[in-house]
């Protein structure tokens, strides 16, 4: 590149003879290269990858509302069941009337801060395992799609929950030691609270961007415990 501009300079001072117009215009191009840097590298670029990642979020928000569709939601449900502390964040989770809403702010505090509690000698190890086994599938497929990059506690709530898979289904749930039962209590309370945490996050985002499904998920919200789908869940739950 540089050895064909310099033989096109030879070649117009050559022609016209004019090295002053050579070199000013020289001059003018190197100080406007600082910035067209500026403009095409940081501004254009910046707007342009910001587009692509909002472009991703949108195609893995799709992803997140098939997960609680299928698998999450129950998984809520059930897990918060036994949850004996429930009551300290019940009320931040729900829709009392239709004259309220979620506030998120106050949803996200008390998430952080919360500690769950599950009984987890109330909880058939056995329904939950085959439960969780069953969509092995579809966690490995879930865990396998790119645009998780751009989400990381999505991520990490795939990955605590699938550590479940794995120490359940590595176990033999007839003869567990109390060693094994702590153990396993304090993965199901990390991946609960990182499925709590999620739900309320996609919640925020759904109603930011689509109204009419943050609409629905109110309605089938997961720690309402008067919502009429889970009379119709239980029925047919392996749960």
């Amino acid at each position: 590149m540089v050895l064909l501009s310099i033989i096109f300079y030879v070649v117009h001072f050559l022609i016209f003879r004019d090295s002053h117009h050579i070199f000013m215009f020289l001059l003018s191009d190197i100080a406007f290269v600082f910035i067209e840097v500026l403009l095409v590298t940081i501004i254009i670029h910046n707007i342009l990858s910001e587009w692509e990642k909002q472009n991703r979020l949108k195609n893995l928000n799709m992803v997140i509302e098939t997960f609680f569709s299928e698998f999450g939601k129950h998984l809520l449900v059930y897990l918060s069941n036994f949850d004996e502390n429930i009551d300290k964040i019940h009320n931040l989770l729900i829709i009392k009337n239709q004259s309220n809403d979620l506030d998120f702010k106050k949803a996200f505090q008390g998430v952080k801060g919360y500690h769950a509690n599950i009984n987890i000698n109330k909880i058939d190890l056995f329904k939950l395992s085959s439960f969780l086994t069953n969509k092995r599938g579809f966690l490995i497929n879930l865990l396998q799609n790119p645009n998780l990059l751009e989400h990381e506690t999505f991520t990490e709530t795939l990955m605590s929950i699938f550590h479940i898979v794995e120490e359940l289904s590595a176990r033999n749930l007839n003869n567990l030691s109390r060693e094994d039962i702590e153990h396993a209590n304090k993965d199901i309370e990390r991946a609960y609270i990182h499925l709590i945490f999620q739900w309320v996050s996609y919640m925020k985002y759904t109603k930011n961007n689509y109204p009419y499904l943050f609409v629905f998920a109110m309605k089938t919200n997961p720690f309402d415990e008067k919502a009429s789908w889970l009379d119709r869940w239980h029925e047919t739950t392996a749960f």
